[in-house]
């Protein structure tokens, strides 16, 4: 299925990704399955990245009967994904499974909730953790957090990553996706393709994405 381009974002519209969305949103879905179908989608959407955004080229080889052409995707030796303490942490197992060979860096960075949002609408975040692997020129780097809200988070995180490389990609991928966030990361970040299975309505008072999926962290791992 095609990655749809709208105004801020590429859209993933593969029915299978829409499908587990879906069902993960429910509250009525308990952490187990919460968890497994994060890794779903991560998996769904590591696929479609590759169907839609990387390149393909021909090569030679050979079957037990004759020689042939073939087709190889480009570049999935090639591929960096950074993890997004701790909600990403299922998403990103779903997107090794597409990208099994991808070198793998963590940022824990959360927002300060009890700080409030500021008069633009962002949180003061907290970075307790970065360890990034080397990133090069012909890289794609996929930095996975299953949900875009304010936008503060991603803005930090991409601050870590834009000043120490200039890689062939860098793509934000999400599965819900809250229109200011958005808003914010393409105005500071304008050369980074931002990616979700969903765009969904408004933040809440809280900077909460409605009608989001919850707090991914502690559905995913049970704690509140």
């Amino acid at each position: 299925m095609p990655i749809e381009n709208r105004e801020n974002a590429y859209l993933i519209t593969h029915a299978l990704a829409k499908d587990t969305l879906s069902r993960i949103r429910d509250v009525e879905t308990e952490q187990v399955s919460f968890r497994k179908g994060l890794v779903k989608l991560g998996r769904i959407c590591g696929y479609e990245i590759i169907d839609g955004r990387m390149e393909t080229e021909y090569v030679e080889l050979e079957t037990p009967l004759e020689t042939t052409m073939g087709e190889r995707v480009r570049g999935l030796d090639d591929v960096v994904i950074i993890n997004v303490l701790r909600a990403a942490t299922p998403f990103v197992e779903g997107l090794l499974k597409a990208f099994p060979r991808a070198r793998q860096g963590v940022i824990s960075a959360s927002r300060d909730e009890e700080a409030g949002r500021g008069e633009d609408g962002s949180f003061p975040i907290t970075v307790d953790y970065v360890k990034l692997p080397e990133i090069h020129e012909e890289d794609t780097v996929i930095v996975a957090d299953p949900m875009l809200a304010t936008g503060s988070t991603m803005c930090t995180v991409l601050d870590h990553i834009d000043g120490s490389a200039d890689p062939e990609n860098l793509f934000v991928l999400s599965a819900v996706s809250a229109p200011d966030g958005l808003l914010r990361v393409d105005e500071s970040f304008p050369d980074i393709d931002l990616l979700t299975v969903s765009i969904d309505d408004r933040l809440d008072d809280n900077g909460f994405i409605v009608p989001g999926l919850g707090d991914a962290g502690d559905r995913a791992f049970r704690t509140t």
